[in-house]
């Protein structure tokens, strides 16, 4: 494994070379970049009310222990100075763009993951250049020289090991993990590393005696299986640094929406039908931009006890104006009033998605809180 320069023209034949690349505290290094007051001070994006969520946090402000999806308050009461500033989603997706038309420039074989990372096959790159490498070393100077931001990448030859490798000398790094190093890097590392791997299944590994990646290789897969169920295969491969999954270019999207978390309980009509419009608004502009068509709109409430509610409806043919979008989740909202309970939470969704000119959906959900 190297982190530093170097070539990869002695890869093996018949291995792919995968770079995976990740924006910087994305959505706070475009604050910080915009407003040069925030520079170099504790920042997080998101709302910083009673109920608000941290959407991204800058690296000043992870130094106190801040982190993404975490509440307001925790991330307040951790960084008393932490400054919030509300997301720009229009300006992300701008930069997002940016960045993948460099990645573009590259490989047609692109598979963004979200605004701010995706996976990148460039085994027959487009310039010629042939070094997974070089070709990582130049967009991070592409994208540096274009937004005025940073990007570190992981480049090895399976997307299991890159993404490991983008997060190994983060910020602004680059690793790489050749040819017959996967299974002793993964080895060496604690399991909550291994994407997928959440706190929770983390807890529960820790109680079987495992910690590492080489504790987990240890284990045969029967027994994985009877304390995995089907998350054993996975685990299995992943501790041997395997992955066969290639980078797909068009993944499918199921559906596209947005929610809204609000700063204290709604209960009263007008008050709800006036935060329906908010996220109508807001949702259309996703769709939009998705250029996707669906025939399905779902509502979703959560209580104050954080039960869920949803009501749908599914029309015959896909949905082309905002006006039908509006008036379906109009309806669905009138159909459940007035509330058992006031709610903390309401979304809409739009469904059954498909493209001008296909018969099937053809990109990833894309899921947004409204902060």
């Amino acid at each position: 494994m190297s982190d530093t320069e170097g070539s990869d023209e002695e890869e093996a034949d018949g291995l792919r070379k995968i770079i995976h690349v990740d924006m910087d505290a994305f959505f706070a290094s475009v604050e910080q970049r915009d407003n040069p007051e925030l520079r170099g001070k504790p920042v997080a994006v998101g709302g910083s009310s009673g109920r608000g969520v941290v959407a991204a946090a800058s690296y000043e402000a992870r130094k106190f222990g801040v982190r993404s999806a975490m509440p307001s308050v925790t991330a307040k009461r951790l960084c008393p100075d932490l400054i919030f500033c509300k997301s720009r989603f229009d300006v992300y997706r701008e930069v997002s763009q940016q960045i993948r038309a460099i990645f573009r420039h590259h490989t047609d074989l692109v598979e963004p993951l979200s605004l701010d990372e995706a996976y990148l096959d460039v085994t027959e790159d487009k310039l010629g250049i042939g070094s997974a490498t070089r070709i990582a070393e130049l967009i991070r100077q592409e994208i540096r020289a274009k937004t005025k931001l940073t990007a570190s990448a992981g480049v090895s030859y399976n997307k299991f090991l890159a993404k490991l490798a983008s997060d190994q000398n983060k910020p602004d790094g680059l690793c790489v993990i050749r040819p017959g190093e996967g299974a002793e890097f993964v080895q060496s590392l604690p399991v909550r590393r291994f994407h997928g791997v959440g706190p929770k299944g983390a807890e529960k590994m820790d109680r079987l005696g495992i910690e590492t990646g080489a504790d987990l290789a240890a284990k045969d897969i029967e027994w994985l299986r009877a304390h995995f169920g089907s998350f054993a295969d996975y685990l299995y491969r992943a501790a041997r640094g395997i992955d066969l999954r290639p980078v797909r270019s068009s993944r499918i999207r199921k559906s596209v929406g947005g929610e809204r978390t609000f700063s204290r309980d709604l209960s009263s009509g007008s008050e709800l039908r006036e935060t329906m419009e908010d996220i109508i608004d807001i949702v259309w502009g996703y769709i939009e931009r998705a250029e996707a068509k669906g025939r399905t709109v779902t509502l979703k409430m959560k209580y104050t006890d954080f039960q869920i509610f949803s009501r749908a409806k599914t029309v015959d043919r896909p949905i082309e104006s905002k006006e039908e979008f509006a008036a379906i989740g109009r309806a669905l909202l009138e159909e459940v009033l007035p509330l058992p309970m006031p709610i903390r939470l309401m979304g809409l969704t739009l469904s059954k998605l498909q493209r001008d000119g296909e018969d099937e959906p053809s990109r990833p959900d894309a899921q947004l809180s409204l902060l």
